[in-house]
């Protein structure tokens, strides 16, 4: 009868023994594995977005602008500050910003707009110091 229970205990043991194996493995995936997952695919996509123009950080933390992006090799050029530096593109850690999308119909309209709003300021500067000279002229008739 002793013999029975000491099987009996031992058995159960097991299971309870699998089961904390099979919860420490689900906590580790979801703890570790889950969120490296989640930043490498965010990693993936920054990556695939990468244009000329964009200011980025190496992971030796070397601030350059892209100059040149050749897909075939897996390698960027950088410029950084005149000097021209070749990487794998793996070696980007980062973008820190992103190069301006080229509009050209809304930026030519913003800039006709802008030296329409300048004219008028300009005239009427000209308008105040012309009625300043007149009042001054004004003020030597009066004396004579």
């Amino acid at each position: 009868m002793f013999d029975n229970f000491v099987i009996a205990a031992a058995g159960g043991s097991q299971v309870y023994t699998i089961g904390i194996l099979v919860l420490f493995l689900a906590l580790m995936y979801f703890l570790m594995l889950r969120p490296q997952q989640k930043q490498q695919k965010k990693h993936r996509e920054m990556m695939s977005q990468l244009k000329k123009g964009d200011h980025v950080v190496t992971i030796g933390r070397l601030h350059g602008v892209i100059d040149e992006i050749n897909e075939t090799d897996k390698t960027v050029t950088l410029d950084c500050d005149g000097i021209y530096l070749v990487f794998d593109l793996r070696a980007i850690s980062s973008v820190t910003a992103q190069a301006p999308a080229a509009v050209t119909a809304p930026a030519a309209a913003a800039t006709s707009e802008a030296a329409s709003d300048a004219q008028p300021a300009e005239s009427a500067a000209d308008d105040s110091a012309d009625t300043a000279d007149s009042a001054a002229d004004d003020a030597k008739d009066d004396t004579k």
